[in-house]
């Protein structure tokens, strides 16, 4: 994976970085009157109000004294600057994997929904284990047993959002080529397709094949995750790519993909087609 790749901030970060924003505007301070009134310069500040850098605490307090925040917002922001790095479960991981990974794993926990679009592949929040464990082996050939099995157990980890007090909104979009590629042999594959027909059945749970029928479509060039979250955070996309993962979270890169998605949506099956689809023999799909 390229070096420079950056990885987003996280949700919290996001959040913080957006209610300074909003105290500052609602004060009617400029950033080069905070920069007066505080002695946090204009450079730092930008970084702050963009997610950029996580405010010491000193200089959290100094802008909310700035900003005349209330009681209650204060204390609020005060958290949020002290979890903004939290990654929960992951951290016993992060060594052991991609930045770009883990960074999916802790947005994808603190979202709300997920659009997965796959074009080859059962997407992760849905494989078996062993259908995981035989994916992360074709794909990466050469890794050694112990990364492969890391990869299958934050795979099989990041599963319990589905199953958690508020579980994640799953929408998944599959082209049908995922569905006939046999991987891991045949008892793999149909102990695949019986647990996503039964996933797919969970009210937080969508699943829709596109089918061959389907021809050209705009999920071909690859596969994509749209992250949704809740308190207007912005959307952000995630790609996995041979050229290393990407995160797009312009403005026009995001409504871009919704589109996609809503196109997409639009030509595949219906859930309860699909759910016919994948009860039929592997070998119709």
């Amino acid at each position: 994976m390229p070096p420079n790749r950056r990885q987003p901030p996280t949700v919290r970060l996001r959040r913080l970085a957006a209610e300074l924003r909003r105290l500052r505007r609602e004060a009617g301070l400029s950033q080069e009157d905070v920069a007066e009134k505080t002695n946090v310069n204009n450079v730092t500040l930008y970084r702050i109000e963009t997610a950029k850098t996580k405010p010491q605490l000193r200089t959290l307090i100094a802008l909310l004294d700035a900003y005349g925040a209330t009681e209650s917002e204060r204390d609020s922001l005060i958290a949020l600057q002290k979890e903004a790095k939290q990654r929960g479960w992951l951290h016993s991981f992060e060594a052991d994997l991609p930045d770009q990974y883990t960074a999916l794993i802790s947005l994808e926990a603190e979202a709300q929904q997920a659009i997965n679009y796959e074009s080859l592949f059962i997407p992760g929040l849905l494989q078996t284990e062993d259908y995981a464990r035989a994916v992360i082996q074709g794909v990466l050939p050469t890794a050694p047993e112990t990364e492969v099995e890391n990869f299958v157990a934050a795979r099989m980890q990041r599963q319990a959002l589905l199953e958690s007090e508020t579980p994640l909104r799953l929408w998944a979009i599959i082209d049908q080529a995922a569905l006939c590629r046999t991987v891991g042999g045949k008892a793999v594959m149909r102990a695949q397709l019986d647990h996503l027909t039964r996933q797919a059945q969970r009210p937080n749970i969508t699943v829709q094949v596109i089918p061959f029928s389907a021809g050209a479509h705009p999920g071909m060039p690859g596969s994509f995750i749209v992250l949704k979250f809740p308190l207007d955070d912005p959307d952000v996309i995630y790609i996995d790519s041979m050229a290393g993962d990407l995160f797009l979270e312009k403005e026009s890169e995001i409504q871009l993909y919704n589109d996609i998605c809503e196109h997409l949506r639009a030509i595949a099956l219906s859930p309860t087609d699909t759910l016919a689809l994948l009860a039929s023999p592997h070998e119709d799909h």
